[in-house]
């Protein structure tokens, strides 16, 4: 298995989703992310690294996810994006957040690392 096929970078997804739901996502995206990666939010935030760590420790849990239609784009002999829906709820929240993802990974020292993460909210 390669660490840019899809099960791999979909258990790396999972890793992170179950981490929000454990509040130790800071830790975890803060690892996984390379050191110029970026995170694009559906609200238009742009947070590096750093800022992204600091801020998954401030964040409330997440108390179920559920990715679906996963797939992986090549983008190149070291890199792959995956793209996938997500949908996941916050008790207390009258709606649950439903947004495409694409995370973006390139392949460092043989392991999959992050290096770019966008959201799209699904408004239809």
């Amino acid at each position: 298995m390669s660490p840019l096929d899809l099960d791999a970078l979909l258990e790396l997804e999972h890793s992170g989703w179950r981490a929000l739901c454990g509040s130790t996502g800071g830790a975890f995206y803060g690892e996984l992310m390379l050191p110029d990666a970026l995170m694009v939010l559906v609200n238009g935030m742009v947070l590096d690294r750093d800022s992204v760590a600091t801020s998954l420790d401030d964040a409330p849990p997440w108390d179920a996810y559920q990715l679906s239609e996963p797939r992986v784009v090549g983008l190149g002999t070291h890199s792959a994006a995956l793209l996938y829906c997500a949908r996941a709820r916050r008790d207390g929240d009258a709606e649950p957040f439903s947004a495409l993802m694409s995370s973006s990974y390139r392949l460092v020292d043989g392991r999959a690392r992050l290096a770019l993460y966008q959201q799209t909210t699904i408004t239809h």
